[in-house]
């Protein structure tokens, strides 16, 4: 399934209906369950070439797949893809199950994949935090999604998975931050809320490694 951000016009000029719930929302606001996007929308410029970064290959698949694979295998759900950069390309990498965003304005920055993503969950009523992980970071873990999403079960508005008593991804941001982290601007995301909101950080070791893929020589080290 893929959606247009409601900014987006429809035929005849008109937005997009919200998505319905996909299950019944708690009793007087919105529900405890946890949403997963996956941000592949960028070029990656500093790998160079023209492919999209998140489409090199990794043991014999895409860097986008494993991540997305990742995300599935944590039984969150929705889990999201966010493409723009040669979206039609993208989308051709992403496995059953997962629905897709397209963010027609990736070259504003990372921001702009934050807002498509939110946009994407608002009318899902029993969503009530969604969980972000990029398209290069193959090697992070199902089990980093699951913790973060109890922690939010726990109370946790901001949450951030930590390797070695440092902060990597995936962050969770509940919806109560969303309309905050809406109105972010250029090549900044969720890091921006936690210089202004309090941050719980849950321990993922074990759980896999943030590595990003940025270079050629990164990909050779994985």
């Amino acid at each position: 399934m893929t959606y247009d951000p409601p900014s987006v016009r429809g035929p005849g000029g008109l937005a997009p209906t919200a998505a319905e719930p996909r299950s019944s929302p708690l009793p007087g606001g919105f529900g405890l369950d946890v949403g997963i996007a996956v941000f592949a929308a960028g070029r990656g410029s500093r790998f160079g070439g023209d492919d999209p970064k998140c489409l090199q290959e990794w043991q014999g698949r895409p860097l986008v797949t494993w991540a997305l694979e990742a995300a599935l295998g944590s039984g969150l759900t929705p889990v999201l893809l966010v493409s723009g950069y040669r979206h039609r390309e993208v989308d051709k990498a992403v496995p059953a199950g997962v629905d897709i965003v397209h963010n027609h304005h990736w070259k504003e920055g990372i921001a702009r994949s934050l807002r498509a993503a939110l946009d994407a969950l608002d009318g899902y009523a029993s969503i009530g935090a969604v969980c972000i992980g990029l398209a290069d970071q193959p090697r992070v873990g199902a089990e980093s999604y699951r913790r973060l999403a109890a922690a939010f079960g726990d109370g946790a508005q901001l949450a951030v998975a930590t390797y070695g008593g440092e902060r990597g991804n995936p962050v969770l941001v509940a919806r109560s931050l969303w309309s905050e982290a809406h109105e972010l601007t250029g090549d900044v995301g969720a890091r921006v809320l936690m210089q202004r909101h309090p941050v719980v950080e849950v321990a993922c070791d074990d759980t896999g490694s943030p590595v990003d893929v940025d270079t050629p020589g990164d990909l050779d080290n994985l």
